[in-house]
């Protein structure tokens, strides 16, 4: 089996305890354990020069598992590993709240143990994908986002006008601070601090979250995922700014933005005592009544 740990590249106490549980608990198994080369590099004085740990720098249809090491976060920018390859990912979580990244540093021993005697599930989860005419090449390789796709202001107070076709159909000019396009994953981020549902992972829609509207009567729009979103930007300024999860890069007002469903799921691993319900509930504090 082959198995790839994947990590952000800065020090934080809390990931290098974690990633040493989980290399210590790797070795039980018989496992080829790979890191990503620049979170390895941070790991080496705990590491011991330890040789039986190899790097990468991508990924290929060799690996079996992917296991990140930090928050939600982490796992957006592990997905720009894993892409296409069908390759299940674990969430160990040295963050806050953790959606995606479930598992606790003190629970790593455990849950390698269900995973390993394949007691875990897989929940997949929609992925967006977004053209843009003309072609940016910053967005020839990763063009995705597994939590949402945002338009937004850049270098300007005032607002910008959004105007929005879905299936080339005019929906609305939004005029508002920016546009989010989330996928039911990324319901429970930006989305949702912006004033849009929970959707939950199994859904086939996604939703249209106006950031900071002026118009009182925008509300989030909940569609289906077949749908093809079309975007075009009117501002005072002549650029705005394109997010892809946690990837930004800034596009001239002339720019067509198109977004629809990708073509592949990314996989996350979900053990049999986990639920998105269950985890709403302790993330959201759902149901903190003195009544309950």
């Amino acid at each position: 089996m082959k198995v790839a740990i994947y990590g952000q590249n800065y020090a934080n106490e809390n990931n290098t305890k974690a990633f040493e549980v989980l290399v210590t608990a790797l070795k039980n198994y018989n496992v080829n354990t790979f890191v990503e080369s620049q979170f390895l590099s941070l790991q080496k004085n705990i590491l011991h020069n330890d040789r039986t740990l190899e790097s990468f720098t991508v990924l290929d249809n060799s690996y079996d598992l992917l296991i990140s090491i930090g928050g939600d976060g982490t796992i957006l920018r592990a997905i720009t590993f894993v892409r296409n390859l069908d390759i299940p990912i674990v969430g160990i979580n040295t963050g806050r709240l953790g959606f995606l990244a479930t598992v606790q540093t003190n629970e790593i021993e455990d849950a390698l143990v269900d995973i390993f005697n394949k007691k875990y599930k897989l929940s997949e989860r929609s992925v967006l994908s977004v053209e843009v005419d003309p072609i940016n090449n910053m967005l020839i390789e990763t063009n995705f986002a597994l939590n949402e796709i945002t338009i937004s202001r850049k270098n300007t107070t005032s607002m910008i006008t959004v105007e929005t076709h879905l299936d080339e159909e005019y929906l609305t000019s939004y005029w508002a601070d920016g546009l989010i396009l989330s996928t039911p994953t990324g319901s429970t981020g930006y989305s949702l601090s912006c004033g849009g549902p929970v959707i939950s992972p199994e859904a086939n829609n996604f939703v249209l979250t106006p950031i900071a509207p002026h118009n009182l009567n925008a509300r989030p729009l909940v569609i289906p995922d077949k749908t093809e979103v079309k975007l075009k930007v009117n501002g005072r300024e002549d650029q705005f700014l394109l997010s892809l999860d946690s990837r930004i890069i800034t596009l001239p007002n002339t720019s067509v933005v198109k977004i629809k469903k990708a073509s592949f799921y990314i996989k996350m691993v979900e053990l049999l005592d986990e639920s998105f319900i269950d985890t709403l509930r302790k993330k959201m504090l759902w149901g903190e009544d003195r009544r309950n």
